[in-house]
C-alpha cells in the first residue's frame, strides 16, 4: 500500500477525505437546525458541539492541504480531457479554501460576538478579533454564504464522480475508495 497519491488516492488521503465529508455533513445538519432551538442548556451544548466540530474540520483541512502538497494528486484517469482535469484540480483547490474559510469565518463570528470558544471543553482558544457587532454580522453572513458555496461545489464534485463512474465507467470514483470496494465498470461498447 502506497501512501503517496500516484495512480489513485492513497490511504491517508482517503481517510482524511471521508472523515471530513462525515464531519461536514454532521456540522452542516447541526448548523441548519441549532438556530431554531429554544434557549436552553441543550442549545448551548449543541452550539459548543458545532464549534468544536468546525475547529476539527479546520485542523483536518490544514492537515489535508499539507498532505496534498506532500503526496500530490494521482495522475488523471487515462483518456480524461485536459479541460476536465483542470476543472477537477481547480475544484479541489476551491474545496480546500472553503474548508479553511468556513471555520475561520465561524471563529471570527464567535470572537466578534464575544463568546468563549472551547474545543470539546478541553481547552480555550483565543479570540481572533475583539468584540465588534458590525464584524459579527459580516462574519455570520460570510459563514452562511461560504457554507452554501461549499454545498453547491461539493454536490458538483460528487455528481462529477458519479458521472465518471456510471456513464464514463472509469476509475475516478473507485480511486477515492479502498481497493476492492468499488470497481470501475468496463467502458461502454458501441453496442450499448
Amino acid at each position: 500500500m502506497t501512501l503517496k497519491n500516484v495512480e489513485r488516492w492513497g490511504a491517508v488521503s482517503q481517510l482524511l477525505h471521508w472523515t471530513v465529508v462525515v464531519l461536514i455533513l454532521t456540522v452542516g445538519i447541526i448548523g441548519l437546525t441549532m438556530g431554531d432551538m429554544r434557549p436552553s442548556p441543550t442549545k448551548v451544548q449543541v452550539y459548543a458541539l458545532h464549534k468544536s466540530l468546525g475547529l476539527t474540520i479546520l485542523a483536518l483541512a490544514a492537515l489535508r492541504l499539507a498532505w496534498r502538497l506532500f503526496a500530490g494528486a494521482p495522475r488523471p484517469v487515462p483518456g480524461t480531457p485536459r479541460w476536465q482535469d483542470r476543472i477537477a484540480t481547480l475544484t479541489h483547490w476551491l474545496l480546500y479554501a472553503l474548508l479553511l474559510a468556513i471555520p475561520l469565518s465561524g471563529w471570527t463570528f464567535n470572537s466578534a460576538a464575544g463568546y468563549p470558544l472551547q474545543w470539546f471543553g478541553l481547552f480555550n482558544l483565543p479570540a481572533l478579533v475583539a468584540r465588534n457587532p458590525d464584524l459579527r454580522g459580516l462574519a455570520n453572513q460570510a459563514h452562511e454564504w461560504l457554507f452554501w458555496t461549499l454545498v453547491a461545489l461539493a454536490l458538483l464534485h460528487a455528481a462529477a464522480a458519479l458521472y465518471h463512474h456510471l456513464f464514463l465507467r472509469d476509475a475516478t470514483l473507485a480511486r477515492m475508495l479502498p481497493r476492492g470496494w468499488l470497481r470501475a465498470a468496463s467502458p461502454p461498447s458501441l453496442q450499448d
